[in-house]
């Protein structure tokens, strides 16, 4: 054998044995992962989230909560308080038209029956959001919703509760969609939506084997890499797999406003290169989410954006706009979503165009309250409604059912005592029956009433009719969770799981080991 073919042998030798990598084992019984001589278990080869369509991923951190401006409106409903969030995904823009009419598209077509026209009435939005007594709005009452020219603006006249709902629909879609492409369901599935109803996927009802799919070629296949433990192919994903996303949901109050403020920017990611870590400057509160340092400046070096409007709001009384010829941030309405200069983590219009729906329950003193991790209110905590059978069902939309945890169950715990704790800790008292809060309620001579209830939610980031001063990502208002509004739409957030510094990064402070137990036994 030649020098040429012993090298062509070598090489052959080292693909197969490249080929053939030895199996994972467990670091406390030594027994193999995804080896079926030794149980089956599988382990996936996913190792990180990957960031579905629409998401930015931000990073978390520590930041001081709550008022940047003095409080002009004398509210007392947003005093500073330093918390930390978790790391998080959240839209790069405001949901627009386009994407609530394609949820709307899909509402119609897979609840076609009469049965469900209520089903369809419900997820509309209430276009009369623009009409007013003393203005001609008529023309965005009839084109603003439906008209191609307002296609990518956001869309606003949707409730607290039909954004919730969407979410919930963009989850099940982005899911269904990710079993098509790697062959786990039939692609023919995408295409036959009339009239499914109720058979329609669900994420949820899928992992507990409620949904039965059509299996993709992928999934009959010898290559898939999910097994049986006897090492046949298995055509059910499990989420253990990680392939399947979590659910899109509304972000809380404290993860809207941090991404809102954009600090990545003024205290940037370590470079690969030094493998140093920033310096953790918060000190530098800034007023709006557009600016890149305490000057409210985008640019300080060239002087580029002086002057330039980098939001969409309301100058002063009259002035939406500016004069012909001069207009200031060209939109008399909302504008289009990917109107402006992007903040620090790439997120469009966190201040001004419409003010956005967040998940919190209201409260005027939630910032003194809430946990200072992860802070939120609006917790009733839900389990499957196990059937007659002991089963989980699904209701007519295809969802499993689910109930509220009762306080019976509850009352044993120690981190949670009742189902239901929006109120906990919020200061309501119970006078004659009814509940009131004490920040809140007034007295109209006929006993107490509120003017917040559990039904108030969050909104936050000013809007196109809004002065500056709602445009801090600090500020905070309410609005019923079933009223809507025309300067009040919505963007939708995911969780991170895995590791918070972002994919291809490592959990904790790793060094490496140098250290050497050189005593012998």
């Amino acid at each position: 054998m030649n020098l040429k073919n012993l090298s062509l042998f070598g090489g052959a030798v080292f693909m197969m044995a490249s080929c053939h990598k030895k199996p994972e084992q467990s670091t406390v019984t030594g027994w193999n992962y995804n080896d079926k001589n030794m149980g089956g278990y599988q382990v996936s080869l996913e190792k990180e989230q990957r960031t579905g369509p629409g998401l930015v991923f931000v990073q978390g951190g520590t930041f001081t909560m709550g008022a940047t401006e003095e409080d002009v409106m004398a509210d007392w409903n947003n005093v500073p308080r330093r918390v930390t969030v978790n790391s998080f995904y959240i839209d790069r823009t405001e949901v627009a038209n386009v994407h609530y009419r394609e949820y709307l598209y899909w509402i119609n077509n897979v609840f076609d029956g009469d049965e469900y026209k209520a089903v369809r009435d419900q997820a509309l939005p209430d276009t009369l959001v623009w009409r007013s007594e003393l203005a001609y709005n008529e023309p965005m009452v009839e084109y603003y919703f439906r008209h191609p020219s307002y296609n990518y603006y956001p869309v606003v006249g949707v409730t607290w509760r039909q954004a919730h709902d969407f979410c919930l629909w963009r989850s099940d879609r982005v899911n269904e969609k990710a079993l098509v492409d790697r062959g786990y369901i039939n692609k023919n599935s995408l295409k036959n939506i009339q009239g499914l109803g109720q058979e329609n996927f669900n994420t949820k009802a899928y992992l507990l084997g409620e949904y039965q799919a059509t299996p993709g070629q992928a999934a009959k296949s010898k290559k898939n890499p999910l097994k049986n433990s006897n090492g046949t192919p298995r055509t059910q994903v499990t989420f253990e797999d990680g392939i399947l996303l979590p659910a899109y949901r509304l972000p809380t109050e404290a993860e809207w406003e941090y991404a809102a403020l954009g600090y990545i920017n003024q205290n940037p990611m370590p470079s690969k290169k030094d493998n140093k870590r920033g310096e953790e400057l918060i000190t530098n509160k800034q007023v709006y989410s557009w600016s890149n340092n305490v000057n409210g400046l985008r640019d300080t070096k060239h002087g580029s954006w002086q002057g330039t409007f980098l939001a969409n709001f309301k100058r002063g009384s009259g002035d939406n706009m500016g004069v012909a010829g001069g207009l200031n941030d060209n939109a008399v309405y909302t504008a289009p979503v990917t109107s402006f200069f992007p903040n620090g983590f790439g997120l469009y219009n966190m201040s001004g165009n419409v003010s956005e729906w967040v998940a919190d329950v209201y409260r005027p003193m939630s910032g003194q309250d809430v946990s200072d991790v992860s802070p939120f209110r609006g917790n009733h905590f839900e389990t499957i409604d196990m059937g007659k059978d002991n089963k989980p069902d699904r209701d007519s939309l295809g969802r499993i059912k689910m109930r509220y945890v009762t306080d019976e169950e509850s009352k044993s715990r120690r981190n949670y005592q009742k189902g239901d704790v929006i109120n906990y800790l919020d200061g309501d008292s119970l006078i004659a029956g009814v509940t009131y809060n004490r920040d809140s309620a007034r007295s109209y001579g006929y006993g107490f009433t509120t003017l917040i209830s559990d039904k108030s939610r969050v909104i936050k980031g000013g809007s196109w009719n809004d002065r500056p001063y709602w445009l801090s990502p600090g500020t905070r208002r309410f609005l019923e969770e079933d009223e809507a509004s025309a300067m009040v739409g919505f963007r939708c957030a995911m969780d991170r799981v895995g590791s918070p510094a972002g994919n291809g990064r490592q959990t904790g402070i790793n060094y490496q080991e140098r250290r050497q137990n050189t005593r012998k036994q």
